[in-house]
């Protein structure tokens, strides 16, 4: 006969209890069918745990050895299961996002604050990477989910939901404050310094598309390594640049950078967020990605 795992729970709480009856109390069974199941135990392992007496029960040297043994087990599965019930509660857990500086500033970080102020109990771990770096990284089981930027290959089981559109515009600083005051076209201002992200961005293969796309050369005579680095170095006159219309708002109006008008359209980005579907989402990554989705959002 196989013995389960009931069988050491029954034998764990006799233990503790020294008593059948007790044990069977905290059990909510019977103590004839607890002593049946001790009885069963001990001839399947082919020796006595118990020591029987009108003082109660204690345990034989062999009962002692396992006792030790299942206790172990026993209080691990009890903290498995506290730990289960929390996480699936929301009182605890972590969820690891990968993020773009856009995606994080223009989405994400108003509804991971409200996220945190829900489920306080849940860790955030926050990783800034490039979509590149976020898509590599999921694809390993590194992260539970990433909001990056187009334009970028969602193949295999990545799952691709757009959260919103934003708008970017071509900067300069004030020593280019001229170029605000006309419309220019991408090939005059071949001459200038571009500042942009590198070659493993999305963002600079948005623009050499684009650029290519108006039969202008794209040469990038800096690059940053995330995209955050551009505005402030626009506004060091270091170069021109393009920067999320929103995101450089307040630097605009404050006469640290001027917009600098193009006759070329170019479309809008778009932030999505990538999942992979063939990795189980535990309960708090459901939560997060259902309040992230939850409704679209204009930049």
């Amino acid at each position: 006969m196989a013995i389960t795992y009931d069988y050491y729970r029954i034998f764990y709480a006799v233990a503790q209890y020294s008593s059948f009856t007790r044990a069977a109390e905290a059990l909510d069974n019977n103590q004839p069918n607890i002593t049946r199941c001790m009885n069963i135990l001990e001839h399947e392992l082919g020796c006595k745990l118990f020591i029987r007496s009108n003082r109660g029960i204690t345990l034989t040297p062999e009962g002692q050895r396992l006792y030790e043994h299942v206790a172990t087990a026993v209080e691990q599965i009890r903290l498995g299961e506290e730990e289960v019930h929390r996480e699936v509660g929301m009182q605890q857990g972590i969820v690891t996002i990968g993020a773009s500086e856009t995606a994080l500033n223009l989405l994400l970080l108003e509804r991971l604050s409200a996220f945190h102020e829900r489920y306080l109990g849940v860790r955030l771990r926050i990783f800034n990477y490039t979509t590149p770096q976020s898509i590599d990284a999921l694809q390993k089981g590194l992260l539970d989910c990433a909001a990056i930027t187009a334009p970028f290959q969602a193949s295999g089981n990545l799952r691709s939901t757009p959260l919103m559109h934003f708008r970017e515009i071509l900067l300069g600083g004030t020593k280019f404050w001229h170029l605000s005051e006309q419309v220019c076209h991408l090939r005059d201002l071949s001459h200038y310094s571009l500042i942009c992200p590198g070659a493993d961005t999305s963002t600079f293969h948005f623009y050499q598309r684009l650029f290519l796309k108006y039969d202008c050369p794209f040469h990038v005579d800096m690059e940053t390594a995330t995209m955050d680095q551009v505005l402030p170095m626009v506004r060091h006159n270091l170069g021109i640049g393009f920067y999320s219309e929103k995101l450089a708002a307040e630097s605009i109006e404050r006469g640290e950078v001027y917009r600098i008008q193009l006759a070329e359209s170019f479309p809008d980005r778009v932030i999505s967020l990538i999942e992979d579907t063939a990795r189980p989402q535990r309960t708090a990554v459901r939560e997060l990605i259902k309040m992230i989705t939850a409704s679209p959002v204009t930049g």
